[in-house]
């Protein structure tokens, strides 16, 4: 899934949530729920194969969509900071991933497989258009949670 869909997921559970132990923790349990669901995901070919010169666009997609996700989680929220902890903290798996990719350690390793197996329908026959839909609804019904 894009970094934007986790973004805003996770501020909009920050949002709703009153409690700051569970917003958090329901922050980054929802990174594993949404992962579960058919998506697009960014290609990490080029980090994987540790090809460094080919890795700036994909880096600056992933930049692109953060500030995206960090705009309009600014735009539609209250602005409170466990909104943006929230949002920091629903990314955090795909940051481990991209670490254990670019720096394997033991750790991140577990994690990884860990995270890989939540894609189960990752390598599903699901078409684009509904891996795209499923991210356009997540992301319409976080801003209406959003809203202030």
């Amino acid at each position: 899934m894009i970094l934007l869909v986790h973004m805003i997921f996770g501020a909009a559970v920050g949002s709703a949530v009153k409690s700051m132990p569970i917003a958090i923790t329901l922050a980054l349990l929802s990174h594993y729920f949404l992962d579960t669901l058919p998506h697009i995901e960014y290609s990490v070919v080029n980090i994987e194969t540790r090809h460094w010169r080919k890795t700036l666009p994909d880096i600056l997609k992933i930049l692109l969509d953060f500030c995206l996700g960090f705009f309009l989680i600014l735009l539609l929220s209250k602005n409170q900071p466990i909104i943006y902890i929230c949002a920091f903290i629903a990314m955090l798996p795909d940051g481990f991933t991209i670490l254990n990719r670019a720096i394997p350690n033991k750790i991140s390793a577990a994690h990884d497989k860990l995270h890989e197996k939540i894609h189960f329908l990752k390598h599903k026959k699901i078409s684009n258009f509904w891996r795209f839909f499923n991210q356009v609804i997540i992301v319409i019904i976080s801003i209406i949670l959003l809203k202030p």
